[in-house]
């Protein structure tokens, strides 16, 4: 669990990242499960963009993809959201846990 001075920090850090997922009208399928889990390895924290044509909110999708994936729900601003999860073996991110 993340606490808000964490979270304030990794807002502050994602706010110069491109968003890399768009959720559509398909809502949430497996594919893009795999492929949240795998930049969230690479990355540890992501943003995703809920598209209009989604039949989800981005509450409601952020925090599925969240327990899908076993990641944290960082913030979620209007139609986009920020997902943080830290890779054990190799951090990328220095934030004190």
């Amino acid at each position: 669990m993340l606490t808000s001075k964490q979270r304030a920090t990794l807002r502050g850090i994602a706010s110069t990242y491109e968003t890399i997922f768009q959720i559509g009208k398909s809502g949430i399928q497996d594919t893009l499960i795999t492929q949240v889990k795998d930049a969230l390895r690479a990355r540890e924290l992501i943003k995703l963009r809920v598209l209009d044509n989604c039949p989800l909110d981005a509450r409601e999708v952020a925090s599925e993809i969240a327990e899908r994936t076993e990641s944290e729900v960082v913030h979620v601003i209007g139609s986009r959201f920020v997902l943080f999860k830290r890779n054990s073996k190799n951090p990328v991110i220095d934030i004190k846990l």
